[in-house]
């Protein structure tokens, strides 16, 4: 009997919570969620320990205050070629702003990997990627995925196919100008 007493109470404050909260979206009409609610619900981004081409090593943690942009591609993947010159000016036109591209290149020979770093000067960091690091993402099902991190290091966008720029920068820019909490 003292265990249906407490199921029924249970059920009672269940019902009451419900009824709150069914009161309030009643009234607004709509439920809202703020922008710092969204940004909680969004996945932090992986803390990785990253040795760029030149052999610099890096920690993505350092980048934490920054809107980070993370290209998974491969020198071999045409769309993925096509699309590093616009990453390079993106890179260029945001970094003083605190922009940071990373592109984490899955497949390439190294030697493959840095004559192509070298022919299209690339002024962002270029690391080979492996499947564990792919992993930590989430997985990346194919390339290119491009991954925009915002400055408090919770991703805030997944981009997978040839990236749409338009959309990307408009992303980039509303990251930029978020603030740092």
């Amino acid at each position: 009997m003292r265990k249906l007493g407490l199921i029924i109470a249970a059920l009672a404050v269940a019902f009451g919570i419900f009824a709150v909260v069914r009161q309030r979206h009643a009234r607004t009409g709509t439920l809202t969620i703020s922008i710092t609610d969204k940004q909680a619900l969004a996945p932090l981004a992986p803390e990785l320990l990253l040795t760029d081409l030149s052999g610099k090593t890096f920690s993505t943690s350092s980048l934490k205050g920054k809107v980070v942009v993370v290209n998974f591609w491969a020198a071999w993947c045409t769309p993925c070629t096509e699309e590093v010159p616009t990453f390079i000016g993106l890179q260029q036109k945001y970094q003083s702003q605190g922009l940071q591209t990373i592109g984490i290149s899955i497949d390439d020979a190294d030697g493959d990997l840095r004559d192509f770093y070298r022919r299209l000067r690339m002024n962002y960091p270029v690391v080979a990627g492996s499947q564990k690091v792919a992993e930590e993402y989430g997985g990346i099902l194919g390339l290119p995925t491009t991954f925009i991190i915002g400055r408090d290091g919770r991703i805030q966008k997944k981009l997978t196919g040839s990236t749409d720029f338009a959309v990307l920068e408009k992303e980039v820019v509303a990251q930029l100008a978020a603030s740092f909490l």
